[in-house]
């Protein structure tokens, strides 16, 4: 069956919880962040510790990291429901080597897809042409406004305390996934 639509989706601080990064920080630098602690994506600001080191230290913990995020409310859901009309293509800057434990992370908490496309450093908005992309949810500013710019294509940007910069008409600025099913209702009918 031929699905009506392609969605490119980010995994981590879109599918997950913006937050899930942050025990296992707290624990490794001895500190108590909050969400509204990260006021940029680099967490090295919100840490005020060494790019380098920290670096060093999330590439040695990355894939226990990415064991078990916890799924944001409603996620599960509501990409079950688009699932029969709408191709959803996973498009997350995680490096390769997750590759193992994100598809295990999806075949377990038993999430819908057609595609994971792990790009690492690479472009998303490559990841969105080969997909034919017609919306992308996402969480990082940057990534969000550059996919809308360059594939002039809806984004739906999940509000978090790093990423409330000023954003262009065509990236749409969500709270929650209920709103971004009733975004996607009222655009795409599905």
């Amino acid at each position: 069956m031929t699905k009506k639509y392609s969605f490119g989706i980010d995994i981590d601080g879109t599918v997950t919880t913006p937050d899930f990064l942050l025990p296992y920080i707290n624990e490794a630098y001895q500190t108590n962040i909050t969400l509204d602690d990260v006021k940029t994506y680099d967490l090295t600001e919100a840490l005020a510790v060494d790019k380098a080191d920290f670096f060093k230290w999330f590439k040695s913990e990355e894939l226990n990291m990415y064991k078990n995020p916890p799924i944001q409310l409603n996620a599960k859901r509501i990409l079950t429901n688009w699932y029969p009309n709408v191709s959803l293509n996973y498009i997350t800057a995680r490096e390769e080597n997750s590759r193992a434990v994100t598809d295990h992370w999806f075949k377990a908490n038993h999430l819908p897809y057609d595609t994971i496309d792990i790009v690492g450093a690479t472009d998303k908005v490559i990841a969105g042409l080969r997909h034919g992309v017609q919306l992308f949810m996402e969480d990082k500013h940057d990534n969000a406004v550059r996919i809308h710019e360059e594939l002039d294509i809806p984004v739906l940007l999940f509000d978090a305390p790093y990423n409330r910069e000023a954003i262009p008409n065509g990236v749409v600025r969500i709270k929650s996934w209920l709103e971004a099913e009733n975004w996607v209702k009222k655009e795409f009918g599905v």
